[in-house]
């Protein structure tokens, strides 16, 4: 059914939104924030007898946005021609301002309209942007601060001995704990996998600075957001002063080319992180990289597994993507075709199309709001 529409245009005619909030199977905390709940929303937008599938883990009121100002926006357009419905979803937000919930609403449906476009042509995600690589190294992520040391050794651990070559625990919470806490992860994954960390912005650049010295003990390779992300000067210390082998990380806040630009700019990472639920979707994905190459840096995804495997296999420069615990956990449950880590690596579905995702719409339904 696909070759037919490679040269017409294929309207979009529904864009439908729905959100789903789903509690945490454990309270979780990390520097600076507690949570325990995840709230989902879900685009499904609908052309030519396909429907594709896009999210963002975000607010129910970009659902509101999506319903009220860009379902009508997209709705009528070539459901070929998704940079023409970026370009136009990004002007109707104009007098809302860019970053945040608006941008979190044209992820959403921006990944949902790419998942449509590979269904109609009936291919992979990954084959129709162009395939770098076959498979997507991830680092495991979770690791609370909220965690007691016995549950964040079951945790990392439970990863190492699946296959997983990198993992992540949250830090900041009690900075005065943080050495304990990486020293038991330590312990529990062994010398042979790699430790990332992540203050999410909770220490101040001397803190930071001494804390990156003690982790280097133990042998950290990676250190997410020291200080706060819209500290680019402290982030540029860290980079300069962190011990050799430490990458400095940040980026995930990222709504924009902008923002992406900035922080390269500045020297302030080693390794840029995106996320395509947040960035303006596949779409921003793609560009956010694009800049990162240009600058000769490695380029990281932050979290949705599920949802970044197709475009990371697109991308060069590309590292790893977090398979985070939360996102896992959820995609597992609302998606047919959500992806499980094989020897370390996330693979792309290739008999599917699309993102390779089916939602499970009765499962979901008891934590719709």
């Amino acid at each position: 059914m696909g070759t037919r529409f490679k040269d017409d245009f294929v309207p979009i005619d529904s864009v439908q939104v729905s959100a789903y909030t789903v509690p945490t199977d454990l309270p979780e905390s990390d520097g600076t924030f507690a949570w325990k709940s995840t709230t989902l929303v879900l685009v499904e937008a609908t052309a030519g007898g396909q429907t594709g599938l896009g999210y963002s883990y975000a607010d129910t009121a970009t659902a509101t946005l999506i319903r009220d100002k860009l379902a009508s926006v997209v709705s009528g357009r070539d459901a070929l021609a998704v940079p023409g419905a970026w370009e136009a979803m990004t002007s109707t937000i104009r007098n809302l301002g860019r970053p945040g919930v608006a941008s979190m609403a044209i992820s959403a449906v921006d990944s949902a309209l790419w998942d449509l476009k590979a269904r109609l042509l009936e291919l992979p995600l990954v084959t129709l942007l162009g395939a770098v690589r076959d498979a997507a190294p991830v680092y495991g992520s979770g690791g609370f601060t909220s965690y007691s040391i016995e549950q964040l050794e079951a945790q990392l651990g439970g990863w190492a001995d699946a296959g997983i070559r990198r993992v992540k625990m949250k830090i900041g919470t009690e900075p005065g704990d943080d050495f304990h806490r990486v020293l038991a992860a330590r312990e529990v994954i062994g010398d042979d996998v790699e430790l990332f960390v992540d203050a999410n912005g909770a220490y101040g650049r001397k803190l930071a600075l001494a804390q990156a010295e003690r982790f280097a003990e133990l042998g950290v390779t990676w250190f997410e957001e020291p200080v706060s992300s819209d500290d680019l000067e402290g982030l540029r210390l860290l980079c300069d002063r962190a011990p050799a082998g430490m990458d400095i990380a940040a980026g995930e806040y990222g709504y924009d080319l902008f923002y992406f630009r900035r922080m390269l700019e500045a020297g302030a990472v080693d390794v840029l992180q995106a996320d395509a639920t947040r960035c303006a979707g596949i779409t921003g994905f793609l560009r956010a990289a694009a800049l990162c190459e240009s600058h000769g840096l490695p380029f990281s995804a932050h979290c949705a597994p599920s949802l970044h495997v197709h475009p990371a296999c697109a991308v060069p420069g590309f590292c790893h993507l977090e398979y985070f615990h939360d996102h896992d956990r959820i995609e597992h449950l609302f998606f047919d075709g959500a992806l499980t880590p094989r020897e370390g690596v996330l693979r792309p579905e290739l008999s599917r199309p699309g993102l390779g995702l089916e939602f499970k719409r009765q499962d979901a339904a008891r934590f719709a709001v």
